[in-house]
Formats: C-alpha cells, sequence, structure tokens
C-alpha cells in the first residue's frame, strides 16, 4: 500500500488533502492518507475567533472575488449562501498628524489621470511636477524583473512614490519595494509604460478595469474564514488527520521515507507534501545540499491587534474603511483596517471593531514583539486615540503575533524556487513543496498550489 503524508493543516495541506481523497475514493485507491499539523487545531495562517458579538480574523481575513470565484472551492464545499462581500469606503493615508484621503481614482497610490495627481493632498507642488516627467520619459532598461521601486521613482519621482504609492503597495505585498519585482506586484505599470508611454496614461485609459466602487472586490463567509476550513476537514476521515501532532525529522528509507511524529510514531511514506513555512520545512531534512536554497528564502513578522468598543462605528470619519500610515512619528501601526465598517457579519450590533497591523519593517518592532498581550493592547489604544480620536475602553481584543510566518518575495524569489525545487527532485524525489513560502500568498493561491501538488502525486500514484 502507498502512503502520502501531508505535514501542514493550513489551508494548502487541507486542499491537497481533499484533492487526494476525492481521488482515492473515485478510484477504490489502496492508498493511505496521513495529514500532520502541530496545532490544536486545522486552518494555519486562517483562525476566525467569535466573542461578544464580534468576528475578528486573527490571521487572513478575506480572499480577492475575482480568483476565489473563478475557482470551484466555494460550490464543492457548498459554501455558495455563505458568502460574505466586503462594504466599499474610502481609504486613507495618516501622515503629519491627520488623515488624508487616498486620491478616490488612485490605483495602488498611482495617479490615474493628471487631475488625480494634481489633487493629492500627500504630495508636496514639487513632487507633482517631478510625477509628471512619467508623461514625457521613454522606458529603456527596465524589464518586468526590476525592483517595481526603482521603476516607479525613476518614473513619477521619489516623493510621490514614498508618500502616496509606497504606504499601499508595500501594505498589500508585505515588503520594500525596492525589493519587489514588477512582475510579481503589479506588471501592469510596465505594460502601461510600454503601450501609453505613460504609467499614468494607462491606468486613466483602463479605470474600468479598476475603478468599481470598491464593493464586493474581496469576500469572506458570514461566520468567518473559519467556515472554509471547517468544511474541508468535515470532507476528510478524522482518524488519519493528527492534531497537536508535529513531524520532527524526514529520513530515506530504501526508496521511501521515514516521518518521524512527535507522538512517536514513524510512518513509511511514498510521498510527503511540505504544507508549512519553509523555515520548519528545512530542519526536518537537514541537508547542507538544500541549505543555500532555503537561505534564500525570507520571512518577516507581523502583529495583529483587534479592539472591539461598545460605541457605533459612525464615530469613525463618514465612508472610510481604514488607513495607512506613512511620515509619522506620533503612532506606530503601519495600518488600521475599520473592520465593522468593511465587513457588516463582524459585528452583530454594528458596534466599531477595528484591526491595527504592526511589521517587522518598523524601527521599534524589537521592542513590540517583546511586549506582552495587554502591553501591546495599550499601545493599540494609544494609536486609537491619536489616529482617530476616540478613548472609550475596549469591550474585546485579540492580540496574534506571526513570528517569522509572512513570506517575503524578494527579486531573487523564483529562482531560488526552482533551484530548490530542482535539487529536492535530485537528491528526494517524492517530498514536495507547497504553500505560501513558495507560490503565492493568497487563499485562492494556496488551494489552488494544494491541488496542483495532490495531483502531480496522483500522477506518479
Amino acid at each position: 500500500m502507498k502512503t502520502v503524508v501531508v505535514i501542514g493543516g493550513g489551508v494548502t495541506g487541507l486542499a491537497a488533502m481533499y484533492e487526494l481523497n476525492k481521488w482515492k475514493k473515485e478510484n477504490k485507491a489502496d492508498v493511505r492518507l496521513v495529514l500532520a499539523e502541530a496545532s490544536p487545531e486545522l486552518g494555519g495562517k486562517i483562525r476566525t475567533v467569535k466573542e461578544g458579538g464580534f468576528v475578528m480574523e486573527a490571521g487572513a481575513d478575506s480572499m480577492v472575488t475575482r480568483k476565489a470565484i473563478g475557482m470551484d472551492f466555494i460550490k464543492v464545499l457548498g459554501l455558495e449562501e455563505e458568502v460574505a462581500y466586503n462594504a466599499a469606503g474610502k481609504s486613507f493615508i495618516y501622515s503629519d498628524g491627520e488623515l488624508k484621503l487616498i486620491p478616490p481614482d488612485a490605483v495602488f497610490g498611482i495617479p490615474a489621470s493628471v487631475e488625480s495627481l494634481a489633487k493629492s493632498t500627500l504630495v508636496s507642488a514639487k513632487g507633482k511636477v517631478e510625477a509628471l516627467k512619467d508623461l514625457y520619459t521613454k522606458n529603456k532598461n527596465f524589464t518586468k524583473n526590476s525592483s517595481i521601486g526603482e521603476f516607479l521613482e525613476y518614473f513619477l519621482g521619489k516623493e510621490l512614490v514614498e508618500k502616496q504609492i509606497a504606504p499601499v503597495l508595500s501594505g498589500v505585498y508585505s515588503g520594500d519595494l525596492s525589493d519587489l519585482t514588477i512582475a510579481k506586484t503589479l506588471p501592469q505599470v510596465f505594460d502601461y509604460k510600454e503601450k501609453y508611454g505613460s504609467i499614468i496614461k494607462g491606468f486613466e485609459d483602463n479605470k474600468n478595469v479598476w475603478q468599481s466602487s470598491g464593493e464586493g472586490k474581496f469576500i469572506s463567509f458570514k461566520g468567518g474564514l473559519g467556515a472554509l476550513i471547517n468544511a474541508y476537514e468535515d470532507q476528510l476521515d478524522a482518524s488519519e488527520i493528527f492534531k497537536n501532532t508535529s513531524a520532527e525529522k524526514i529520513e530515506k528509507s530504501d526508496g521511501r521515507y521515514q516521518v518521524a511524529l512527535s507522538t512517536g510514531e514513524i510512518i513509511e511514506a511514498d510521498h510527503v507534501i511540505l504544507s508549512i513555512p519553509h523555515n520548519a520545512a528545512e530542519p526536518l531534512i537537514a541537508d547542507p545540499v538544500l541549505a543555500e536554497e532555503f537561505a534564500g528564502l525570507k520571512n518577516s513578522s507581523l502583529i495583529s491587534v483587534y479592539v472591539g468598543f461598545d460605541i457605533p462605528d459612525s464615530e469613525l470619519p463618514a465612508d472610510g474603511t481604514g488607513f495607512i500610515t506613512a511620515n509619522s512619528d506620533d503612532i506606530l501601526c503601519n495600518a488600521c483596517t475599520w473592520t465593522s465598517r468593511k465587513w457588516k457579519h463582524t459585528s452583530e450590533s454594528g458596534n466599531l471593531l477595528v484591526r491595527l497591523f504592526y511589521k517587522s519593517s518598523l524601527p521599534e518592532f524589537a521592542s513590540l514583539k517583546e511586549m506582552s498581550q495587554e502591553e501591546m493592547l495599550k499601545q493599540a489604544l494609544k494609536d486609537i486615540e491619536k489616529s482617530l480620536g476616540i478613548k472609550a475602553e475596549q469591550v474585546v481584543s485579540e492580540v496574534t503575533n506571526w513570528t517569522e510566518s509572512m513570506p517575503n518575495y524578494l527579486i531573487s524569489h523564483p529562482e531560488t524556487v526552482a533551484a530548490l525545487e530542482n535539487r529536492l527532485g535530485e537528491h528526494y524525489p517524492g517530498i514536495w513543496l507547497a504553500g505560501c513560502s513558495y507560490y503565492g500568498v493568497g487563499i485562492p493561491d494556496c488551494i489552488e498550489n494544494g491541488e496542483s501538488t495532490a495531483k502531480k502525486i496522483i500522477e506518479k500514484l
């Protein structure tokens, strides 16, 4: 009998396990499928917390609608009636002690017209003039594999990028723009420059692609994203899902692999899916031949703080759904989502629920990560008071520290992953990498990667 072991019960591992289990049933295959998850619950970076009439996502909070709806997992798992869409709203940047509106027709902070640039309150007159060079400067040296930060600064100027674009794009892609490629972030900026001779004109001519009301661009579920994890788990054989069970070592053994679990059990496997972060996967094999490639993969850290209040969310600025911080010394958070405004299902009473993010790029992060949950909550309340003027007592809170858990896709990332795959294929055939450390951070990307990995194994089986 063949055996497949999936290490990691996040959404990637669950999608792989689901695909393998479906194939096993349809073909009555003599295959043992085992999933080992170190935590007490499945879900990985998806964890829904319900308390005091609020729904809080300790990890990921949504999926891009266009990507998710284009796949079939929502229908297959019977979740169509549970889908919840985001509400539209204006976004702000907190700068120089106040909330400043991101121009409504900007895309990721990039002006979608000269008028949008002119009306921005985030950039000086000098910075706006500098940005106009995009209209007449040709691209001679950049490719899609170039740094998106360097590309945007060259054509739109340093001030516009630093004050209006970088806070938004860096927030979306969790990294310094100088380290991220155009291809892996926003390839359209390159395409527009090539076709129109101007990034601004390109976005202006394609406004209909980017500028809907904003409502419905993201989806979750009425009971939180945990509904997705529960639906996957309900489809699987519970007897072969081991929670509170981590993998401790993987060794070759006569063409198979011995997977040592924390329970003391050793499972002989023909295929092993490592659907865990790269820094957790590397020690399991502990082979110097893979060390150089693993070292090329980088993670960052993030602290998330939810705070719920017994006041209506109408206390927030009208029509807003959150802000990003830039050029500010009086608050520490990188961003603040007004969750109860953006996601109606997260607050039964319509009371205020906000979520603050603190990233490891902060100079103060070393001290923040050493704080207790109570100390971190005090910092969050301080930031809320300074940025939003709200001094109310919190009625609920949730602090989550994602230490070294957020993948950073550096310019060298594709080459690093390809090299690692080649080394594994040569020295460890049957061990498969999967998940956000390698192939995409969005939930639909992770599901797609889990399914495709399972299908590769099915071909071998």
